[in-house]
Parts: C-alpha cells; structure tokens; sequence
C-alpha cells in the first residue's frame, strides 16, 4: 500500500519503507547453523576444530576457518543483542538488603 504525498513529483506516490537489511544475506548457511556455531564456541571452552566436529556429527560439514569468519563477523552482534535482553529483563527489579526485588 503507497501513501499520498503532496507536492511530490512522481504522481504523488511515495514507495513503502525498506525493511532493515539481514546480516546473513550473503551467507549459504541459514541462520540457525551460524547462530549455533557462534553461540557454541562462545558458550563452551571450544576450538574451532571442535566446532566444526561437533557441527560434523549433527550433519552439517563446514570449515573450522568458516566459523572463525562467523565469529568475527557476527560475535559482537549477537554479544550486543544478549546485552540488550538482560537490561530489558533486570529494568524493575532493584538490589534491596542484598536480594533482588521486583519493584511495584
């Protein structure tokens, strides 16, 4: 659907807003494998060689090399993404005698 604009010089159509462009769109991997990858070899003391054995016995052959690349491509995305979630859970909640409450 186009919204009316007045005064503009193309019939006074003016096209949708663009949806924010996906980080993954240049990768053959989905989504879910680069994010398991990343989360792994974060969460985990893991090589990379382990990684990618670990990802090898779920059915999914990729490169140690290849999650290296993701981890840097895609490490501080997913860090700032968690960061965000944990202030949204912790607002409403304050340290009070030593134990966190709720606030109401």
């Amino acid at each position: 659907m186009h919204r009316l604009v007045i005064g503009a010089g193309r019939a006074g159509v003016m096209p949708p807003p663009r949806k924010p462009a996906s980080p993954f769109r240049y990768f053959n991997s989905s989504p879910e494998v680069i994010r398991l990858a990343v989360l792994m070899s974060s969460r985990f003391p893991l090589s990379l060689r382990n990684v990618e054995n670990l990802l090898f016995e779920y059915g999914i052959d990729i490169c140690h090399d290849t999650v290296r690349l993701w981890w840097n491509r895609f490490g501080p995305l997913f860090a700032s993404n968690i960061r965000g979630q944990r202030a949204r859970r912790m607002r409403g909640f304050r340290l009070c005698s030593g134990t966190w409450t709720r606030c109401t």
